[in-house]
């Protein structure tokens, strides 16, 4: 009996251990903030608040923004830090490319309720796809998933079960696990995150014709890590090299990142 209390207290701190590092692995990836700078009424975009109920209950917060006769639709999962009213710059440009854009703030964030967690965002996911599709009417093949990120891990979860027209993933990563900086600490890594985000296993099913971007300067998520997501996808693929950090290179890289985003809609959605 002794014995067994000797085993078990060590036992016991290696399992606070691991749920305090979970909890703290958690706390980096997610980085919400509830406060609205800015709305696309402010830059003259015609655009509809759409409140929209997870299947676990609960009711996420999104825009629709509206470019008027668009080539399609942008569905835009964005990274970990901020919310929707942090993107304006990229809205901006997919509305200038006649496309409409239908962007979501995770459970957590901006006027989302709840609180992050991986499996609730993909649920946030789908439930946005969904409405896109059932209750706007968008065809898929209207559709163009488009994640920045993390935003990326969202958009190829989703596309396990949604076919849109194309997809643009940037600045994103294989896999979450990948991100803790050297591939011999991946599976502890993966312990931590029960294995979740693995974007590169998932990548291999996947044959929905997509462009990759990212730049070799940044310095959040490696670009080897972009190319390793890029190699892994089945279907049609482009790869586009940016300049630049992580948060700012597609500004930094204008006008060439904007042609490039236009070359590859019009191949897939036509011209304006």
């Amino acid at each position: 009996m002794v014995i067994f209390f000797k085993l078990l207290k060590p036992l016991v701190l290696l399992v606070i251990a691991v749920i305090v590092l979970r909890f703290f692995v958690m706390w980096i990836i997610f980085q919400p903030s509830k406060h609205i700078v800015w709305t696309p009424d402010q830059s003259g975009f015609d655009y509809e608040n759409v409140y929209i109920t997870a299947s676990d209950g609960t009711k996420i917060h999104g825009w629709y923004v509206d470019c008027g006769n668009s080539r399609g639709t942008v569905m835009f999962f964005h990274g970990n830090a901020g919310n929707i009213s942090h993107r304006r710059d990229s809205i901006r440009i997919f509305n200038s490319l006649g496309m409409s854009v239908f962007i979501v703030s995770y459970r957590g964030y901006g006027e989302s309720e709840g609180s992050p967690s991986i499996k609730g965002v993909d649920l946030d996911a789908l439930a946005a796809w969904n409405w896109l599709v059932s209750e706007r009417e968008i065809p898929p093949e209207k559709i163009l998933i488009f994640g920045r990120s993390l935003g990326g891990a969202v958009a190829v979860e989703l596309m396990r079960n949604a076919k849109p027209r194309a997809a643009i993933l940037e600045s994103t990563f294989s896999a979450l696990a990948d991100m803790a900086g050297f591939d011999f600490l991946s599976p502890l890594a993966s312990l931590l995150i029960g294995g979740a985000w693995n974007s590169a296993l998932t990548a291999a099913g996947i044959d929905t014709p997509t462009l990759c971007i990212h730049s070799p300067q940044d310095e959040i998520v490696p670009y080897r890590l972009g190319k390793r997501l890029f190699e892994a996808l089945a279907g049609e693929k482009y790869f586009y090299d940016i300049t630049g950090d992580h948060n700012n290179g597609f500004l930094l890289s204008m006008p060439e990142y904007k042609e490039q985003l236009g070359r590859f809609i019009t191949d897939y959605y036509g011209t304006p």
